[in-house]
């Protein structure tokens, strides 16, 4: 029988943190070794989960937990300030990683993929787990053969600290990958309110709504002579990202380097 991977969690008191830890106890092939968080005061895992038997506290120190129980992998939903320091320690200590939070520039993507190479594991910075998303970004990529006027409406919860959202990021790079032509800029195109036509990456705006009730939704509307496409995602609850969380451990464990979406291991 195989050996079960040992996990980690980081950030595992919030929303995404706790589904995961959820995820991971599910799965006979990974193993919940130990969940940590900033804000843990003392909270048990199955307190957390909702699972008996796992009475092991949240630590609130990385470094501690890693030395202490030695993973095999460190999942994160911490947020954009920690992200990149946790991701580093792991990877010092011979710890794959698999980033689920957003925020990461291209300075530190580099510096964490050097990281990773030297030391023989992998980092995954995955924008969206949901299966679903992952296909809209390739549905999108094939559009923008034939429709080169784009934009694209990123709608999350009014709790997500960046904007835009990762997805939106790579659906547009993914986008300006496969346009066969720059359409020609509005010139005459004049913002009464600053921002109201939303963020430019590669000429392809993205504009952002946070409002509670809302969890991970995104459409990109492709405009034409006398026709559009609109193709949309929903992700009406967290669980959706569960199935990508856990195939993504169980093939990064296999991995070296850095993997940038979730596509590039389906």
């Amino acid at each position: 029988m195989a050996e079960t991977i040992r996990v980690i969690v980081a950030g595992a008191l919030g929303k995404m943190g706790r589904e995961t830890v959820k995820a991971i106890i599910n799965d006979k092939g990974l193993d919940l070794c130990g969940a940590v968080d900033v804000k843990a005061r003392g909270e048990t895992i199955d307190e957390i989960s909702g699972f008996k038997g796992y009475s092991n506290q949240v630590d609130n120190d990385l470094d501690e937990l890693i030395a202490r129980v030695k993973p095999d992998v460190m999942v994160d939903f911490t947020n954009p300030q920690a992200v990149f320091n946790n991701a580093r320690t792991a990877l010092q200590n011979k710890i794959t990683c698999v980033i689920g939070t957003t925020g990461l520039n291209e300075v530190e993507l580099k510096q964490l993929e050097k990281l990773a190479v030297e030391n023989q594991v992998g980092v995954a910075v995955i924008p969206n787990f949901a299966i679903g998303a992952v296909m809209m970004m390739k549905f999108a990529q094939e559009a923008a053969r034939y429709f080169p006027d784009v934009e694209i409406i990123e709608l999350h919860h009014d709790q997500k600290m960046d904007a835009p959202s990762g997805t939106a990021i790579k659906t547009a790079e993914l986008i300006s990958q496969n346009r066969s032509l720059m359409p020609p800029k509005n010139a005459g195109e004049y913002e009464k309110i600053a921002g109201c036509r939303g963020g430019d990456v590669d000429n392809i705006r993205i504009h952002s709504v946070r409002l509670p009730g809302l969890i991970a939704h995104q459409e990109i509307i492709f405009g034409g002579a006398g026709q559009s496409l609109t193709i949309r995602h929903d992700s009406y609850d967290r669980i959706s990202f569960m199935p990508g969380v856990v195939m993504v451990i169980k093939k990064m464990i296999k991995q070296t380097g850095l993997v940038y979406g979730m596509d590039n291991l389906l």
